[in-house]
């Protein structure tokens, strides 16, 4: 430890963001009026002051708190006063000193200060301390550059070891507090192992340092090179004609990536592809595809939406408006709005609405969007049997592009479209894949947030569409397809909505395409009765509309023609605008007949009535079907047949009768397939008709499957087979009792003009539809 020396007196010169270590000798401008009373004093006395640091410079005024206890007693070796008024004073380091008692003199403050001179004599140990210290010292100036060689030499020929620490502390780069700290370490060895240390560390953060510099010396010098290629190449694209080059078109497509919305795996991908773009010269082949898929990209919707209506009552409206009768699909789709509104998070359903042509399932899908306030988007899958009609081509090919369903969504704009899928039944497949195995992920509500386009590659989700397919006929929809979707039937019109439609819909929109108004031709309702009954025979309202159309260009030829001004069509004139009448309606036959039996069946446009003749003649039992029939038809005449042999004697038939005769089946229109197993009571009424001579009910149309025991068991599609027996003017309906259920679905007017038979066995049809008596 140093000797302690005791002095007297001296004047306190704090020192604001500067620390002063012994032997240094270095100006300091002085300017407050205490500090200058201070060095006045010191003047007049021995030219000594102690210099204490101030803990923290912004205090202007600073009292002993204020002050570091270990300062510097300093030798003022010269004073020149500036002309702004502040004193430039030349110090020299004596000693480390400490104060002991602070007097708070009016002008100036003065301290006692306890001194701590450092020991002359040194030992090995600092002797080796010393070495270290020059040399990391040296590393640490060439390193840094902040140490000349001049200053290095100096600083290496000093002897006193204490001395030494303090002077090369005095050009390292530490904050105020690192040097009080070894201007406070009065014993020489830790001061100079404390150095060593802080020298370490400065090299280290010289490192980094250095470091870092390289790094972004290296990354200016890669943007430089960019930028100098770039300027090359728009300088060659310049001369080869391109004007801009790629850079405009690039900042473009950049920006339009940036405002897509995509999810951030899809940009990162986006951005990846336009750097390649850049980066191709624009005559390369590639450079094409990149930019029709970066195009695609920025062109589907990712994130914009439409705000859903959910209004119910405005939606009713719209669907009331825009469509008569329909009642199953528009309260699916209120319910549907109903929960939305309740819970605003419901993914949108799929919903499949099945029946024959022309009764409105593409138009509805249209309101359903209206209703919604929903962008509208159809696509046609009638014909497509290829799988990349669906999920698109893989971007390896020639003219690869996305499939249907992302073309649907670039299309309608939004996230959140209703979708129609028209004529999923009609999808086929061959070598090129299955589409209707692609369609699977589409509507599958647990899947489709995820669809995976071939050509995008990148998940897109469907969650949020409303799809709606159509479809005729729903057994041509494979089973899988079918289970995702909510299957809706549609059945038909009957006679009342059919007038409705026609007089609501079809005729104003005919009179507006013809430029007609309703003054120069008015329809009557009695003519839209006629049309329906005798000159159409449908499920649908095509038929109708297309005889409208008929009426209405006959009427504009006359009107043009001057030969009418005003034309008033009702039932007696609706003959002379289309001709004879096409069917007859009211009496499906005009009389009674043996072995002539009517049943009902389901077709793909919906229901029909089917005449059954049977025939016998001489022969030895041989059974003969024609009509065209099916195979499951077929094996119910064969069925039908068995049950009459089984229950001759009960039926009042001679048990021998095949023995004897031939038995002829026929269906007449034997151009069209016909087929399903509903026909076999209608084919053993018309069998017992035909072996007993018994005449069946010519206003009887029945239905049903049977059995060899004569259990008649249910059927399906009762709904268009009932419209098409009200149609064809039957008044008694024999259904299997097991479809009683199904009575609900048909429209009450149809209901009250129809007698229904509900029978659980063949003989119960047979005693409703045969007239007389066994024998």
């Amino acid at each position: 430890m140093a000797k302690k020396k005791v002095t007297k007196q001296v004047p306190l010169l704090p020192l604001r963001g500067l620390l002063v270590f012994p032997s240094m000798v270095l100006h300091i401008d002085v300017g407050r009026e205490r500090s200058v009373a201070a060095l006045e004093q010191a003047m007049m006395d021995d030219q000594i002051v102690f210099l204490a640091t101030q803990k923290d410079m912004a205090v202007e005024q600073p009292d002993k708190d204020d002050l570091h206890k270990i300062g510097t007693l300093a030798y003022v070796k010269q004073m020149l006063k500036l002309p702004n008024g502040t004193i430039r004073v030349l110090v020299e380091g004596l000693e480390r000193g400490q104060w002991n008692q602070y007097e708070d003199g009016e002008k100036f403050t003065q301290v006692e200060v306890t001194s701590f001179p450092d020991e002359p004599e040194r030992d090995a140990e600092q002797d080796a301390l010393m070495r270290i210290l020059l040399e990391q010292f040296e590393i640490f100036g060439k390193g840094s550059k902040k140490v000349t060689t001049e200053t290095f030499n100096t600083v290496a020929d000093i002897e006193e070891p204490g001395r030494l620490a303090d002077m090369i502390a005095s050009h390292l780069s530490l904050k105020l507090q690192g040097k009080q700290e070894v201007l406070e370490t009065f014993d020489i060895t830790k001061r100079l192992e404390l150095l060593i240390s802080r020298l370490h560390n400065e090299q280290e953060v010289a490192d980094i340092e250095k470091r870092i510099n390289d790094r972004v010396k290296k990354a200016m010098e890669q943007t430089q090179k960019e930028f100098y290629l770039r300027e090359q190449m728009k300088a060659i694209q310049t001369e080869l004609g391109d004007k801009d080059g790629k850079g405009a078109e690039v900042a473009d497509l950049k920006k339009r990536i940036e405002e897509a919305g995509m999810p951030e795996s899809t940009a990162k991908t986006a951005f990846k592809e336009l750097d390649r773009y850049e980066k191709l010269p624009s005559a390369a082949a590639e450079s094409g595809i990149i930019r029709n898929y970066i195009e695609w990209l920025v062109t589907i919707p990712w994130s914009e939406t439409t705000e859903d209506r959910l209004d119910i009552n405005y939606a009713e409206e719209v669907l009331n408006r825009d469509h008569d009768g329909l009642e199953t699909v528009k309260e699916r789709v209120l319910e549907y709005l109903a929960v939305q509104q309740m819970t605003k998070s419901l993914r949108g359903p799929i919903l499949c609405l099945v029946g024959p042509p022309g009764v409105g399932k593409t138009s509805l899908a249209r309101s359903i969007a209206d209703s919604l306030d929903r962008n509208f988007v159809r696509i046609s899958l009638g014909g497509v049997r290829d799988e990349s009609e669906i999920r698109g081509h893989r971007r390896t090919y020639v003219g690869a592009m996305p499939g249907r369903i992302i073309q649907g969504m670039k299309k309608a704009g939004t996230v959140n479209p209703v979708f129609l899928l028209d004529e999923i039944d009609k999808m086929s497949n061959d070598f090129r894949g299955d589409p209707s195995s692609a369609m699977l992920e589409v509507l599958d509500p647990e899947q489709n947030n995820s669809f995976s386009d071939h050509y995008i590659e990148e998940s897109y989700d469907l969650s949020n569409v409303l799809f709606i397919a159509t479809a005729n006929d729903l057994g041509s929809i494979p089973g899988p397809l079918r289970d995702r979707m909510e299957v809706i039937s549609i059945a038909g019109y009957t006679e009342l909505e059919k007038k409705l439609i026609a007089k609501n819909h079809l005729a104003p929109k005919q009179l507006k395409e013809h430029g007609l108004t309703p003054e120069q031709l008015d329809f009557q309702e009695d003519a839209f009765v006629s049309m329906i009954r005798y000159y159409t025979r449908e499920a649908g309202v095509r038929g109708l509309e297309r005889q409208i159309a008929s009426v209405c260009r006959k009427v504009t030829k006359q009107i043009v023609s001057r030969e009418k001004e005003q034309v008033t069509v009702g039932a007696e004139e609706v003959e002379s605008y289309l001709g004879k009448k096409k069917f007859r309606y009211g009496v499906a036959e005009s009389e009674n007949q043996v072995g002539v039996a009517t049943g009902l069946a389901y077709t793909a446009v919906g229901g029909d009535t089917l005449q059954i003749e049977v025939s016998l003649s001489a022969g030895k039992g041989k059974l003969q079907l024609t009509g065209k029939l099916g195979d499951v038809m077929k094996e119910s005449a064969q069925t039908a047949l068995s049950f009459v042999r089984a229950q001759a004697e009960s039926l009042g038939i001679d048990p021998n009768f095949q023995e004897a005769h031939d038995i002829h089946i026929h269906v007449p229109e034997g151009a069209v397939p016909k087929d399903g197993p509903s026909a076999g009571v209608t084919i053993a009424t018309a069998l017992v008709s035909a072996l007993t001579k018994r005449p069946v009910r010519r206003d009887v149309g029945m239905t049903g499957e049977i059995t060899l025991r004569g259990r008649v068991l249910p059927i399906g599609g009762l709904k268009e087979k009932t419209l098409s027996a009200h149609r064809a003017g039957l008044k008694t309906i024999i259904v299997p009792a097991e479809n009683e259920r199904d009575l609900d679905d048909i429209p009450e007017t149809i209901r009250e003009e129809l007698e229904f038979h509900l029978v659980s066995q063949a003989e119960q049809a047979l005693e409703i539809a045969l007239e007389g008596v066994k024998e």
